[in-house]
């Protein structure tokens, strides 16, 4: 795990403590069905900080994998857990640098804001047939507003996708400097 990484973003969410917990993207609110096997079904809640969108998951009656890098983050999710009386979460400290993530494991996997291109792969692969894709994240749009952003970390048009190509695409947008897909694995 980069330790360098790890204190950036501890650092981040630190930040966080003093503030309400934040809601549930409600990009995830409105392409979620609920689980069709209340506390089997699985979800992953990539790059998940806090674990806003992996608690709603839970709600929803799925087992979920809330992975991140920032202890502090996760330390506060889980607090979040707690106070709420949710028991189907796990909390995860992993480098998504160096992450294995398990074939045809997760009904759902959302990501949000959050872009690393040689993961796309084992994201892909990760979902069951039938499961869904939740994704969204910056776009090279962001640099009218952040001028000094990583390139590396932002979408190009069409790009999202482009890497779901083949499955059916629920939604698609790229409004302004968001772009968002909801998509569905193939059966087959």
């Amino acid at each position: 795990m980069s330790d360098e990484d790890r204190k950036r973003w501890d650092a981040v969410y630190r930040q966080y403590n003093q503030k309400a917990f934040p809601d549930a993207d409600p990009f995830l609110l409105e392409y979620t069905p609920p689980a069709d096997k209340p506390g089997e079904d699985r979800a992953l809640d990539l790059a998940g900080g806090l674990g806003q969108n992996g608690l709603w998951l839970a709600t929803q009656g799925y087992v979920v994998d809330v992975m991140d890098i920032s202890r502090m983050a996760l330390v506060r999710g889980r607090s979040e857990m707690v106070h709420r009386n949710l028991r189907t979460i796990n909390f995860l400290q992993n480098d998504l640098d160096d992450i294995d993530l398990k074939q045809n494991k997760y009904h759902i996997v959302c990501v949000f804001r959050y872009l690393k291109r040689d993961l796309f792969p084992q994201i892909r692969a990760c979902v069951k047939p039938g499961g869904r894709i939740l994704y969204e994240t910056f776009n090279t749009e962001y640099r009218r507003i952040v001028p000094n952003f990583n390139p590396e970390f932002l979408l190009n048009p069409g790009e999202l996708a482009g890497y779901f190509a083949d499955w059916k695409i629920l939604h698609h947008a790229e409004s302004g400097h968001i772009s968002r897909l909801a998509a569905i694995k193939p059966q087959g």
